[in-house]
């Protein structure tokens, strides 16, 4: 009877020698996989780390562009502003000088007139005649020869028709 029960016993212990290696190869497999996995989560966080470095440096390189850009759309913006500032009093300028001119041509007599208009291109003179007292103009075209006078109302009528 002992010999059986130290029989039993060895092969409890050599049942219970496998169940602890079995549990000591799992736990050692699990421990691996534990390892792998731990690498894995490292290498991972590893790379998102670059990927942020470089999408930091993206965003500091496109707020410079970001920056010029906006600078130099504020000069150009102050640029276009005095352009126009200036556009503005040339044309008021050429505006009062081609209103003396008026003027002149409307203290002339029609004879005058017509002869002196006449002898200008057809874009001058009708900015003349087109700023000119319709009465004054009227005069000045029937003293003109009616082929002068038909070209200039011709002229006068399309411009009048572009404005539209």
């Amino acid at each position: 009877m002992v010999g059986r029960r130290l029989t039993i016993a060895v092969s409890r212990s050599g049942l219970l020698l496998c169940s602890l290696a079995s549990i000591i190869s799992l736990h050692a497999a699990d421990v691996c996989a534990q390892d792998d996995m731990m690498k894995l989560v490292e290498a991972k966080r590893n790379e998102l780390k670059v990927r942020e470095e470089t999408v930091q440096q993206e965003e500091k390189r496109l707020n410079a562009l970001r920056k010029d850009v906006d600078e130099k759309i504020a000069a150009y913006t102050r640029l276009l502003a005095r352009v126009e500032e200036v556009t503005k009093k040339l044309e008021l300028s050429k505006g009062e000088k081609i209103e003396n001119i008026v003027k002149a041509y409307e203290s002339m007599t029609a004879e005058d007139a017509t002869t002196r208009l006449s002898a200008l291109d057809t874009n001058t003179a009708i900015q003349i005649m087109t700023r000119m007292k319709s009465k004054k103009a009227g005069a000045i075209i029937a003293a003109m020869p009616p082929s002068k006078a038909a070209s200039l109302t011709r002229s006068m009528t399309t411009l009048t028709m572009k404005k539209l």
